[in-house]
C-alpha cells in the first residue's frame, strides 16, 4: 500500500465476494473501485496543484491541514481523510466466519473456535483490555453499535487507544481521529454507500453483519502497536 503521492488504489486483501453474505459483492465493487478511487483521484489532483505538499505521507497530510491557508484545508482534509478512512476500513475486514463469536470465551483469550495463525499473548491483548475496560466484550459491542447508530448522516465509528485507554469515538464525513498518543484500532464506515444496496436504511442490521467480518487479528496487531500508530507532528 503506497503512502505517498501519487496514491494508487491497491487491490483489496480479499476477493470482492469474500465477505458474503454479510457485505455483498456489488457494494464492495462500488465502495472500493468507485468511491475510494474518487477520493484517490481528487487527492492526487489536489497535490498536483500543490507540489509543496507532495513530500508528506498520507498520515502527515491529516495532521498538517490546519496549518494551511483556509481555502486548502477542506479539500485536503476531505480527500486525504477519504483515502485513509476507506483504506483503514477495508484493511480491517476479513472473511472470517467466526468474527461474530468474538464476545465469547474467557478474558484475554481468542474467540472460541476461531482458527488463528499466531495465538500469542500480545495478539489477544485487545480482548483482555476490552473485558477489563468495558466490563465484557458484549458491553463493548453494544456501546460500539450505539455509537455507530448515533452518527448523524455520514461518518464513522472508531475504537481507539488513547495512551492505553480504549475509547469509542465518532467522526463526521471524512474526518479522522488522528491525534497525539492515539492509536486507531478499527472503524466502521456508516456512510450509506457502505451498506444501502444490501441493507437499505437498516444501519443496525449492517452493523451486526459488519461484526461478522471484522479482522480481529488486524485489530489486535494495531492495538499492540504493530501498525497504524498515528501521531501528530
Amino acid at each position: 500500500m503506497n503512502n505517498y503521492y501519487p496514491f494508487i488504489n491497491t487491490p483489496l486483501p480479499y476477493a470482492y465476494d469474500a465477505l458474503e453474505p454479510f457485505i455483498d459483492e456489488k457494494t464492495m465493487h462500488l465502495h472500493h473501485d468507485r468511491h475510494l478511487q474518487t477520493y484517490i483521484d481528487n487527492l492526487n489532483s489536489f497535490l498536483e496543484e500543490n507540489p509543496s505538499l507532495q513530500k508528506y505521507s498520507l498520515e502527515e497530510l491529516l495532521t498538517i491541514w490546519r496549518r494551511l491557508p483556509c481555502h486548502l484545508q477542506a479539500p485536503l482534509r476531505n480527500n486525504a481523510g477519504g483515502v485513509y478512512n476507506h483504506r483503514f476500513y477495508f484493511d480491517g475486514l476479513k472473511p472470517c466466519r467466526c468474527s461474530d463469536r468474538f464476545q465469547n470465551g474467557s478474558p484475554g483469550q481468542p474467540p472460541a473456535g476461531c482458527a488463528s495463525e499466531n495465538r500469542t499473548a500480545s495478539s489477544y491483548l485487545l480482548f483482555s483490555e476490552m473485558s477489563r475496560q468495558f466490563g465484557s466484550r458484549e458491553n463493548f459491542r453494544s456501546q460500539f453499535k450505539e455509537a455507530a447508530l448515533s452518527v448523524f448522516g455520514s461518518g464513522y465509528a472508531w475504537l481507539v487507544s488513547d495512551s492505553g485507554m480504549l475509547k469509542i469515538v465518532t467522526s463526521s464525513n471524512q474526518n479522522t481521529p488522528v491525534c497525539h498518543s492515539r492509536t486507531l484500532i478499527l472503524n466502521i464506515d456508516v456512510w450509506e454507500h457502505a451498506y444501502y444496496l444490501k441493507h437499505y436504511n437498516l444501519r443496525a442490521a449492517y452493523i451486526d453483519d459488519w461484526f461478522r467480518v471484522v479482522n480481529w487479528e488486524k485489530a489486535n496487531e494495531r492495538f499492540a502497536g504493530m501498525n497504524h500508530d498515528c501521531r501528530c507532528r
